[in-house]
């Protein structure tokens, strides 16, 4: 399975949401992370060799594909509409991260009126939610009235989704009680994807 993450904005756990889905597809079979950022955050949080998964520049990974099971691609923020294209008809699934902030979800609806005509799969993943206040569920009901195909599960905002890559660890793997919320909640969404 080919997945593509994807943002018209920066910020909204693009690649946080590549690593963690990645880490969760290891668990059923072999996945590589193709880092396709230009700020290569990806190959940064890898660089401890802590990941449970193989990570690798966009330009190094063509002979690596054919060896793995699953890919996930941490695109670039704010891709060019023909690139959005190209990798939206080459992947099984794209995803678009968004948080709850009114800014991120009108590019969000951007993102959305660009893949709705290429007749592609794309779901909306609700990120950084701060259960303590009313902004994921606004966001749901702005969502569910501009019809955005969505997860069911929302990723909560947590200290140690920030903390992790200094330590290059998947937040399981990262000392902090809530931790273990935010993995759950990672391997919902992964769970969805598989369904």
């Amino acid at each position: 399975m080919i997945i593509a993450i994807t943002a018209l904005k920066g910020g909204v756990g693009k690649t946080t949401t590549a690593v963690h889905l990645a880490a969760y597809l290891q668990t059923l079979a072999p996945t590589l992370l193709i880092d396709a950022d230009k700020n290569r955050s990806a190959l940064v949080w890898s660089k401890e060799d802590r990941l449970p998964f193989y990570v690798a520049s966009q330009a190094g990974s063509p002979a690596l594909i054919a060896k793995f099971t699953h890919i996930i691609i941490d695109t670039q923020a704010r891709p060019e509409p023909e690139e959005l294209k190209d990798l939206a008809q080459g992947s099984d699934l794209v995803i678009i991260p968004t948080t709850p902030n009114p800014l991120d979800l009108d590019s969000t609806s951007k993102a959305t009126e660009l893949l709705e005509p290429l007749n592609v799969n794309y779901r909306v993943l609700l990120t950084k939610v701060d259960s303590r206040t009313t902004t994921g569920r606004d966001a749901r009901i702005f969502m569910k009235e501009k019809k955005f195909p969505t997860f069911k599960t929302d990723i909560p905002l947590l200290v140690a989704f920030q903390r992790a890559p200094s330590r290059g660890v998947v937040i399981q793997d990262y000392p902090d009680p809530r931790a273990k919320i935010g993995w759950s909640r990672y391997r919902a969404v992964g769970k969805e994807i598989m369904a």
